[in-house]
């Protein structure tokens, strides 16, 4: 039994209705939540109506249902950051990867100051690379990009693809693609991924 102090204090995370607001948003039953997390479908109701405050384990095993992390639970919704903005000066310039070797693009996160975010926006510089040198990645989900400047060759699949200054291209991210700056020309672009 938990003290009046305790009970006020968790209940204002709205523990309940954000587990709600979940399962609704996945069109998932008490009772099928209660399969995948192994809890009785009568407990996830009376946490779900601020009867009951879940145990971090067994609050634990419901996120991972709806893979996102605990602090979720615990973000207070006046202080969560759904607006967020970046300013130029803020921003981090990172190579494509850490070995400094064969570099397709250098990239900057245009979203870093938003939580929950529902996709990655970056701005990329693309090098000029050897044919063949550019590394091919993947990743799950769709990319959008979208040319500032300059001539980009993107080899998607199987498939190589010249965009211009003001071009753009939808594709499934899941296609092993890589990058390449084709001319000496400074080429840029901003890059949305969405998982």
């Amino acid at each position: 039994m938990l003290s009046e102090t305790l009970a006020k204090g968790l209940s204002r995370y709205a523990i309940g209705e954000k587990l709600r607001a979940l399962r609704l948003r996945k069109k998932m039953g008490l009772v099928e939540l209660g399969r995948h997390t192994g809890l009785s479908a009568a407990m996830l109701s009376k946490v779900e109506r601020g009867k009951l405050f879940p145990t971090l384990p067994t609050l634990l095993r419901i996120a991972l249902v709806f893979s996102i992390g605990l602090e979720y639970f615990f973000s207070d919704d006046k202080k969560r950051h759904v607006l967020g903005i970046v300013r130029h000066a803020e921003r981090k310039r990172f190579p494509e990867r850490p070995d400094g070797k064969d570099i397709s693009f250098f990239f900057e996160s245009l979203d870093f100051a938003a939580v929950e975010r529902k996709l990655n926006a970056y701005y990329a510089e693309f090098q000029a690379l050897q044919p063949g040198k550019a590394r091919l990645h993947h990743h799950a989900g769709v990319e959008f990009l979208s040319v500032l400047r300059g001539q980009l060759e993107l080899h998607i699949g199987t498939e190589d693809h010249i965009l211009e200054s003001g071009d753009s291209i939808y594709f499934d991210s899941s296609l092993p693609h890589s990058y390449r700056r084709v001319s000496q020309k400074p080429c840029s672009a901003i890059v949305v991924t969405v998982p």
